[in-house]
């Protein structure tokens, strides 16, 4: 078995940026940030694509902005817009549980890139169910992967 690979949605890369006063986001905050150190580890592998390089484009802070744009160079996949048709049959399959265009087309990239894992802090994404993937938000994922790497 290959390495855990996972695809962390824009939410995710930016929760280190929200209000940290709050308990859930704080906690969430250094579970990301040590996510982030296990692929810097190379303990992991994530994926980036065309619509997380997309809305990070559109972050009106330049500072967070490239700073997650400098870690997208970490990934070991980059799912790009020549994918677009597959993605897109994928993802209005998802849009029709009810998942928005954009947050359908993240699922839609990690699916395509068969990643294990879609990370994410939005409470919405955390309802859609699959047997395709597992979705968590980022705690989630740290005790999943206690003991495992």
């Amino acid at each position: 078995m290959g390495k855990i690979k996972i695809y962390l949605d824009n939410c995710c890369f930016n929760r280190p940026y929200d209000d940290q006063t709050q308990e859930r986001i704080y906690l969430e905050s250094i579970a990301k940030m040590y996510i982030q150190q296990l692929i810097v580890d190379n303990k992991i592998e994530f994926v980036w694509s065309y619509i997380l390089e997309y809305e990070n484009s559109r972050n009106p802070y330049s500072l967070r902005k490239a700073s997650i744009s400098e870690f997208s160079y970490r990934c070991i996949e980059y799912i790009d817009k020549g994918k677009e048709k597959e993605i897109i049959n994928q993802a209005l399959e998802i849009m029709g549980t009810g998942i928005k265009e954009k947050d359908s087309l993240h699922i839609a990239c990690a699916l395509y890139s068969a990643c294990d894992y879609f990370i994410t802090t939005d409470d919405r994404l955390m309802r859609y169910c699959t047997n395709k993937i597992k979705i968590q938000e980022p705690i989630q994922f740290i005790r999943e992967m206690e003991g495992k790497l």
